[in-house]
């Protein structure tokens, strides 16, 4: 019995690590947000993530506050709901963030154009609760590609 419990409390604390240890506020284009993962931001007041609203089974992205999964502060594709849960956000090469279907069609974009090219777009999810794309070979004080505000949703 002694032995079941030192497993248990073992399992718990390797899986507690485990779970701190892949808590991430950005992704590149080498990664990917499948429907069910999350960014959190550094200070963990915001999350970025899939979900559905009420008892809708259409499926959104956006960020919410950690502490209160409802309350969302901002939505991708408010206007573009996906089906079911084979969404995938990324970001892409050019530094633009686009959210995907099952069938690799673009269903959401954030549309932006540069004059430069990016060599290593990062997207980040701030303490701010604002989701920004920017050049990873610059610290936060170098050029900020895209900035999508949440502020403006907030009630």
């Amino acid at each position: 019995m002694e032995a079941f419990t030192h497993l248990f409390v073992y399992s718990f604390l390797f899986s507690s690590l485990l779970r701190t240890s892949i808590t991430q506020d950005t992704i590149t284009p080498s990664e990917s947000i499948r429907d069910g993962g999350t960014l959190v931001s550094t200070g963990r007041s915001f999350e970025l993530g899939f979900f559905s609203p009420g008892n809708s089974k259409s499926r959104y992205v956006g960020i919410w506050y950690t502490i209160s999964s409802e309350t969302v502060v901002w939505v991708a594709n408010r206007n573009a709901p996906l089906n079911d849960h084979s969404g995938v956000l990324k970001v892409t090469d050019d530094g633009v963030l686009v959210l995907l279907n099952g069938t690799n069609s673009i269903v959401w974009s954030s549309n932006s154009s540069r004059s430069r090219a990016v060599e290593n777009p990062v997207a980040q999810l701030l303490d701010t609760g604002n989701l920004v794309v920017k050049d990873g070979n610059e610290n936060f004080c170098g050029r900020v590609l895209i900035i999508l505000v949440t502020h403006s949703y907030r009630k």
